[in-house]
């Protein structure tokens, strides 16, 4: 099994303040808020990024998967964008890219995305 360098899902207030403090808000709206949180915790659990040593794995999904590794070999650039929030809050979308000009892997909102 090679070294895990590089294990995360999104986090929920770190990658969208504004959408967390409106969805705590709304709670008192007939429990709307609890409903988003609960999705949105979801849809967050639902991604995972990982590098090893060897391979990169991005999966998507809860019900049904879908996986994507590629060998650290093949991968020709990584592209990262912030926004002012992401970079306020330390996260941020990583783009990979093996061959071609769209990206193999997009991975939205991901903590220490420069890492």
């Amino acid at each position: 099994m090679a070294d895990v360098l590089y294990q995360s899902n999104p986090p929920m207030f770190r990658n969208n303040p504004v959408w967390f403090v409106i969805s705590i808000l709304l709670i008192p709206v007939f429990g709307i808020g609890i409903i988003i949180l609960i999705a949105w915790y979801i849809s967050t659990k639902a991604q995972t990024l990982t590098v090893t040593s060897d391979d990169l794995l991005y999966e998507r999904g809860i019900l049904s998967k879908s996986r994507s590794e590629l060998r650290l070999s093949s991968i020709r650039s990584v592209r990262v964008h912030q926004s002012l929030f992401q970079r306020i809050f330390g996260t941020g979308d990583i783009e990979i890219f093996t061959a071609g000009d769209s990206p193999e892997v997009t991975a939205k909102g991901m903590p220490d995305p420069n890492r």
